[in-house]
């Protein structure tokens, strides 16, 4: 039994240490935004913030992350940063599919975070691990964009 802060919270997962954070949020807690897609941190779609930082949650064993921040795509509504890319992302009518998007929103805000005025090389640098099926790329940048100008 681990205790994880999950969205602010402290939540206690009965899993294996070696465990992803992708499976302990998933299958010990229900939590589905955050979605599985290659197992392999190479897509992007299991994005979640640790300490701040956007992570690969289907290669990260929960043992790692005890005693740390963990967000996911279900706090970005309340997070000012997170909530400002999600209305980007209505407003430029970004997912297709939108399998992808949780894990996209999440780098996208994390990005944010690090840099209000990020260049074409800076989201191209951030966004580079999450890939888009439906190739909504140029939708994704708009909304970034859109997204540093309304926190500006």
């Amino acid at each position: 039994m681990v205790t994880l802060n999950i969205n602010g919270r402290d939540e206690k997962i009965d899993a294996d240490p070696s465990t992803p954070v992708l499976w302990a949020l998933r299958d010990n807690l229900n939590m589905t935004g955050t979605k599985f897609g290659c197992g392999a941190a190479l897509c992007g779609a299991c994005t979640v913030h640790v300490d701040g930082q956007a992570v690969r949650s289907c290669v990260t064993p929960i043992a790692a992350v005890v005693g740390k921040k963990i967000a996911t795509i279900e706090a970005m509504e309340s997070d000012k940063v997170g909530k400002a890319v999600q209305d980007a992302w209505v407003k430029h009518d970004v997912p297709q599919c939108g399998y992808c998007q949780s894990g996209q929103v999440m780098s996208a805000t994390a990005l944010l975070r690090a840099k209000t005025k990020p260049t074409d090389a800076d989201i191209d640098a951030a966004m580079s691990g999450n890939i888009c099926r439906c190739g909504t790329y140029q939708r994704i940048r708009a909304a970034i964009k859109d997204a540093a100008k309304s926190l500006a």
